[in-house]
């Protein structure tokens, strides 16, 4: 049996929450979201609703905030990481794929090589 709890991306923190977790305000989440850097889901009544993989992403906000760069910055980061994920998700996709194709290609080669000795 699977809890909500154990899927990182089930919307379950409130913004006080995650606020008191990683000790930053309130304010700064609302900008974050506003800024589309990291944007929680939103419950029926449209309050903000963060899963665990999103409070990882803000953490990985403070850190690069702390580091100097700015939400713009953070903000393209974050874009850039989406896509080279996807990216290699493809890849990894397509490899399998053509793993596939090349075995398959392999077996019926190795299958015409056994076959009919009168048509020699």
């Amino acid at each position: 049996m699977s809890l909500p709890m154990d899927d990182e991306h089930a919307a379950l923190f409130t913004v006080g929450q995650v606020a008191d977790m990683l000790e930053v305000q309130q304010a700064f989440l609302r900008r974050i979201d506003t800024q589309q850097v990291v944007s929680p889901q939103r419950s029926a009544g449209g309050q903000r609703r963060y899963s665990r993989s999103e409070i990882g992403r803000i953490q990985q906000v403070v850190t690069m905030m702390d580091q100097g760069m700015t939400l713009p910055a953070i903000r393209h980061i974050i874009e850039l990481q989406h896509q080279l994920a996807e990216i290699t998700r493809e890849r990894d996709e397509l490899a399998a794929r053509l793993a596939a194709h090349t075995r398959g290609s392999a077996s019926d080669e190795r299958a015409g090589e056994g076959g009919d000795e009168s048509s020699r």
